[in-house]
């Protein structure tokens, strides 16, 4: 099929000092808590200027509106007032609630002095498929910026409209999710949060992955798993309903999540693209360590935390800090009971079979 490259370049301006929205477009593998598109990002090589990565992504399956906004600051203010109406419902970041998963090569050269990634990605599936571009920021003020993307991709002749709207609505769709995470950066510290959970298990790692990878199962052997729809289309990625009732108080909570499972590696990593109210964005990872004895299981967590449903969700008045507590040990509490009972899982089996 004959194609002809496209090009398009859009800029929108950023309440955010240039610095700091430099810093978010260069440390990638943090995009999926940033940017409600992104599942995960894997950096394969890094030199400190070029990197290599794999990146995973939903894609939206609507196709491109029309009549799209003409520019990108009315696109990224329509996206910013989907978002906030989505996060209002508990949608999750910007409304993602699932879709195909693609996912890519890129490279990517780094230019801290003018504040500019270069970027060339290929996708996974169909290798001939190159896109290529730049995103550049300027400040616009101490507090201000103006952000910019341009981007180049081949595309079908027989279907140029139609290919040619859905390209810059990508170009309109990655800005305003830049925006809008960057738009929080004066108080990033306080709404992002890190942990981990540990369990030690003398049983073999093949037991315990099974138990994690069997989500479908989790009903009837995890007790806060109330119910789990697992859809996998493409071996290795589950997009998982999930019901369950780990939240203080007993409620039920409903989540959707994508897991990209490594069962070579060990590991089994996800996005949850419809969160509960306190959480804006959840990412995370099950990671299997073994020894000569057994397997240490390790249950990371990225969130950022959404400000505006703290006094909604806890009550007036309820700080930051209170909030973050309130996070951590709710989703503390549900990883360790899982790691618990793979524990049992594994170790039970192991007796069984002595």
């Amino acid at each position: 099929m004959s194609s002809r490259v496209h090009a398009c370049e859009y800029t929108v301006g950023v309440a955010a000092p240039a610095g700091v929205v430099y810093g978010m477009l260069a440390d990638a593998v943090r995009w999926p808590v940033f940017l409600p598109s992104v599942v995960h990002v894997e950096r394969l090589d890094f030199d400190g200027v070029q990197e290599r990565l794999r990146m995973w992504e939903l894609a939206d399956d609507a196709p491109a509106d029309a009549d799209a906004p003409a520019d990108a600051d009315a696109a990224a203010a329509a996206d910013d007032d989907a978002a906030g109406a989505a996060g209002a419902a508990g949608g999750g970041v910007g409304g993602v609630l699932g879709g195909r998963v693609g996912s890519w090569y890129a490279r990517r050269v780094l230019h801290p002095d003018v504040r500019a990634v270069v970027f060339e990605q290929e996708d996974a599936v169909w290798p001939g498929s190159v896109t290529s571009g730049v995103w550049s920021v300027r400040p616009a003020g101490e507090a201000e910026c103006v952000l910019g993307l341009r981007q180049e991709c081949g595309l079908p002749v027989a279907a140029a409209d139609g290919a040619r709207r859905e390209a810059e609505a990508d170009v309109h769709r990655r800005l305003a999710q830049v925006r809008r995470a960057a738009g929080w950066w004066e108080r990033l510290d306080e709404l992002l949060l890190s942990f981990e959970d540990r369990v030690r298990i003398e049983g073999p790692a093949e037991l315990v992955y099974d138990f994690l990878y069997r989500i479908g199962e989790w009903p009837g052997r995890v007790p806060h798993v109330e119910r789990a729809g697992v859809r996998e289309d493409v071996p290795g990625i589950q997009v998982v309903s999930l019901d369950s009732c780990a939240a203080p108080g007993g409620r039920t909570v409903s989540t959707r999540v994508v897991r990209l499972c490594f069962p070579h590696a060990g590991r089994i990593v996800y996005k949850e693209t419809l969160t509960s109210g306190l959480i804006a964005a959840h990412s995370g990872e099950w990671s299997l360590l073994p020894d000569a004895s057994g397997v240490t299981v390790v249950a990371a967590h990225q969130v950022m935390l959404r400000q505006e449903a703290v006094g909604r969700v806890l009550g007036a008045g309820t700080g930051l800090l209170e909030a973050r507590d309130h996070v951590r040990a709710w989703l503390s509490r549900a990883s360790t009971e899982t790691l618990g009972l793979a524990k049992w899982h594994a170790e039970s089996t192991v007796r069984r079979l002595r």
